[in-house]
């Protein structure tokens, strides 16, 4: 290690965007924190600001490492080695601040564990393209993995020497489009990976002249870009809770409880993880995303998806069934899209849901009195509807202090406002180069 090397400090804001202050590592120690501002949680995409956050000039706040989450980014060509710690933010009298994301987190987690016996094994899966003229290579294949080298395999092993695990790593099926998935960690770590993936593959890409985006449209007819979260229960011993193999899609009835509560709360939590105005492009039908709230099996357009697990060579089920939420992408902060996965699943088990209906076909294949039994909703259609659907839902509205949800909606008001003038084609170059 250099004795110049550097450590970031770091938060990642309600425009999902990586803030934070450098120091030299030397001088790091156990007890170090650096200088942050409440309004600075009003940031918006586009670098701003924005008008009537409720923050202004005055007031002060601390960053606090957390030495736990320390990544360490090396052998990146031509860059220098960077330590990185994820913070939480707090006041200067070490107390927490209610606006901090991650700190959101945190509460979630502790709060499931506090009520239940629930311990929850998650991962964020990323995909993600590379913006070039040059002509697509076919998908999934071996040439295109290989006309990408040695930036793919550099990739991977940076990702793996900081610890990240990562599992998979494909050329997926859009022009120029990339996806790779980490091993499941508890939620705290899986969302600290999710924050770091995003910069540590921009870093990468960079360092070999290329330009990677992971917003959710780079064309209004292209390939979206999602975020799926992948979530799976055990209890306090290790057991999974997940299966059962008695009832319908093999989902245990705590499991059931769970994905309930999301689904009850869907339309509103779709503001939190589906955050630009472009977003809704994406959650259309036939996009293989979520345009719709349902429970399916292996259906990739459901908003939770019953994963197939692998049972060659006898492996067992029980330990790998998950339910993938499917309605996420880049600019929704990991960390509060976690938590407010939680904390729904928390309501359904608190008040024991039932399972919804397992919808098994497609979900356009339904006669309207079968999407009736299986409650079947359209999502918001638009950043405003998802808005006015968070607006409304005072059970999540409930879960953030006031001042954090004034400031989201004005960022997001903003957001709109920006680009109310703009093309789709126009609205998605803006956050090409944003994600």
């Amino acid at each position: 290690m250099s004795e110049h090397e550097m450590a970031f400090i770091a938060t990642n804001d309600i425009a999902s965007v990586t803030r934070g202050r450098a120091m030299r590592l030397a001088d790091m120690g156990p007890t170090s924190s650096c200088g942050w501002v409440p309004a600075n949680l009003g940031i918006g995409p586009f670098g701003k600001i924005v008008d009537g956050v409720p923050f202004g000039s005055v007031g002060d706040l601390r960053l606090r490492p957390d030495m736990n989450s320390l990544t360490r980014t090396e052998g990146i060509l031509g860059r220098p080695a960077l330590t990185t710690f994820l913070a939480d933010i707090i006041h200067n009298d070490g107390t927490p601040w209610d606006c901090c994301p991650r700190t959101f987190l945190r509460d979630a987690i502790r709060d499931l564990s506090r009520e239940t016996d629930v311990v929850l094994s998650t991962s964020f899966e990323h995909e993600f393209t590379m913006v070039t003229d040059s002509d697509p290579e076919p998908p999934f294949s071996a040439q295109a993995l290989r006309r990408a080298e040695p930036w793919g395999t550099e990739l991977v092993r940076v990702l793996h020497d900081a610890g990240f695990e990562p599992e998979t790593w494909l050329p997926e099926y859009g022009e120029h489009q990339w996806e790779i998935t980490m091993s499941p960690s508890d939620p705290l770590t899986a969302a600290d990976r999710a924050v770091m993936l995003r910069d540590i593959v921009r870093d990468v890409t960079h360092a070999h002249g290329g330009h990677a985006s992971f917003a959710p449209l780079l064309h209004p007819d292209g390939s979206g870009n999602g975020v799926h979260v992948h979530l799976s229960l055990h209890n306090s011993a290790g057991d999974p809770l997940t299966y059962d193999p008695a009832r319908p899609g093999r989902l245990s009835s705590i499991a059931g409880s769970f994905a309930a509560g999301i689904l009850r709360h869907a339309p509103a939590i779709v503001a939190l993880s589906a955050c630009s105005d472009i977003s809704y492009l994406r959650l259309a039908p036939h996009r293989w995303s979520a345009a719709e709230s349902f429970l399916g099996e292996h259906n990739r357009e459901a908003l939770l998806r019953i994963c197939p697990t692998n049972e060659s060579n006898g492996k067992d089920p029980a330990s790998q069934l998950n339910l993938e939420y499917r309605a996420a992408d880049v600019s929704g902060n990991p960390w509060i899209i976690m938590g407010a996965l939680i904390r729904a699943g928390l309501e359904g088990i608190r008040e024991n849901l039932p399972a919804p209906e397992v919808v098994t076909v497609e979900a356009s294949a339904l006669s309207e009195e079968e999407r009736n039994r299986a409650g079947i909703v359209s999502l918001p259609t638009s950043l405003s509807e998802a808005l006015a659907a968070l607006e409304a839902d005072r059970t999540v509205s409930s879960w953030f202090s006031p001042n954090f949800m004034a400031t989201f909606q004005a960022i997001k008001r903003d957001e709109l406002r920006v680009l109310s003038d703009l093309t789709d084609l126009e609205k998605c170059e803006r956050y090409t180069h944003v994600y």
